[in-house]
């Protein structure tokens, strides 16, 4: 094994690869704009670019604490999929069929973002394999034959169900006993991505202001250390980092996620692997990973590592305990026992945003002119662009430039959901949770049983996922 150290933390190694960005100008003092912006994700990006294509003439400015794309936006797996947080929650609230709208728009909105990112001579390594979700245990193989029906029912008919021998086809995972298949998902390289997005907006004519840190949200206004953008709408598109904002601190809970990737893997080993098709690749754990085969043959995947800071705190640059990488080494060598020997080049965390009901939401507060998307618990790559058109709709449908659309009648718009608890019962239950999730998963790796471990289902339903 090579002794070369593995870089950890410097923001992400998609950032170490790419390079940051030339930094941009901060705030120069107090202004009036027509939308302020607040976070330079996809989030916000997404929903300047959307705007100022239905609007031209309106004034937009983005404000980012650091720089664009430095967030989850910079840091996570590259999972282009449909996958959205809530979609069951709103079945129950708004009807199945409401819910099966929700989703339907998820599943068009990867195409979306490939058709955009073509348009605006985005390269960002988009290949679009799908989604391949693996089981490895019985109780694994009964969640993922149950998800695989649920998926089905709410409209997904493309899905596919394999075998232990038709997945071994497709990717040689060690142990895997079956696995579902989704074409509703692709590769990408999120700082190719992120950093294209940020270029495309600005020859829009919106205005971009970096290193300007938002420290409170208040109707028609932003506040910075550099002076307050006042504005008809303020939009909150900061994720992970809400809890920064005053009064925001039990908004969203932000979840660590920590992620590694490998130095670029020869033929010999890809040959033992497989995954010609680059599928995004998960499981049906509790503590679920996720992977990808970048467009340089490297493997990066991620999972739960420390999961949460006391306090709702964030860190500043990626960086992840040892434990966490040798965790995630040890997993992929269990996956791929082939990839023993390669080296670790590069590890990072970053932080994802969670409501307390683990529900997306998109907001437009008309009496105040506020709005907010998020809580994308993970499933942001896409999400945000469903989101960020949700927006712009919901804006021009109050600025009385158009009507109600498909989007502003999904039922993820305006819903509400309670405040996280107060410390320290936050940090108690969210490392409560995920040590009942990993406890469960050693306790199915043994059981030749298929039902899901019980400590898991108390899990679901004290964190108010179920």
């Amino acid at each position: 094994m090579s002794t070369v150290s593995t870089v950890v933390g410097g923001i992400s190694f998609w950032y170490a690869q790419e390079g940051t960005p030339a930094p941009r100008e901060p705030l120069p003092g107090d202004t009036s704009v027509d939308v302020c912006i607040v976070g330079g994700g996809y989030t916000g990006l997404w929903t300047a670019y959307y705007l100022k294509k239905a609007v031209p003439f309106l004034n937009i400015t983005v404000l980012e604490a650091k720089f664009c794309g430095y967030g989850a936006s910079g840091r996570n797996g590259g999972w282009l999929y449909n996958g959205i947080a809530g979609r069951d929650r709103y079945a129950k609230l708004h009807g199945h069929d409401a819910a099966v709208r929700l989703q339907k728009a998820m599943n068009d909105t990867v195409g979306e973002v490939v058709r955009t990112a073509a348009e605006e001579k985005i390269d960002a390594d988009i290949h679009q394999g799908g989604v391949l979700e693996v089981a490895h245990t019985p109780s694994q193989l009964a969640r993922l034959k149950d998800f695989h029906s649920v998926e089905i029912a709410f409209g997904e008919t493309d899905r596919v169900l394999r075998g232990a021998r038709e997945t071994a086809e497709r990717v040689h995972v060690t142990g895997a006993v079956g696995s579902t298949w989704t074409p509703h998902g692709a590769r990408l390289h999120p700082a190719k991505l992120v950093k294209g997005l940020a270029d495309a907006v600005e020859a829009l004519g919106v205005t971009i202001h970096e290193s300007t840190p938002v420290t409170e949200i208040k109707p028609k206004h932003a506040v910075t250390p550099y002076g307050t953008v006042r504005a008809s709408y303020v939009l909150r598109c900061t994720e992970g980092f809400t809890a920064s904002l005053k009064g925001q601190k039990r908004t969203w809970l932000p979840m660590n996620s920590s992620m590694i990737v490998t130095e670029p893997l020869p033929a010999r080993i890809w040959d033992t692997i497989g995954w010609e098709g680059r599928e995004t690749l998960g499981d049906m754990a509790h503590a679920y990973f996720y992977a990808q085969r970048t467009a340089d043959d490297r493997i990066a995947l991620g999972g739960r590592g420390h999961p949460y800071r006391f306090g709702s705190a964030t860190d500043d640059d990626g960086r992840t305990q040892p434990a966490t990488v040798a965790a995630l080494r040890e997993l992929m060598v269990r996956l791929f026992p082939t990839t023993a020997g390669v080296h670790v080049d590069h590890a990072w965390s970053g932080v994802l945003g969670v409501p307390r009901d683990w529900c997306a939401t998109v907001t437009l507060d008309r009496s105040t002119g506020l709005g907010w998307a998020g809580g994308y618990v993970g499933s942001g790559v896409a999400t945000a662009n469903l989101a960020a058109r949700t927006l712009r709709d919901l804006i021009q449908q109050d600025s009385g430039q158009a009507g109600p659309t498909d989007l502003t009648a999904l039922p993820w718009v305006n819903h509400k959901v309670r405040r996280w608890e107060p410390e320290p019962f936050r940090w108690l239950g969210v490392h409560g949770m995920y040590a009942a999730y990993r406890a469960a998963d050693r306790r199915e790796s043994t059981s030749p049983r298929p039902g899901t471990d019980p400590v898991a289902k108390v899990a679901d339903r004290i964190a108010g996922r179920h």
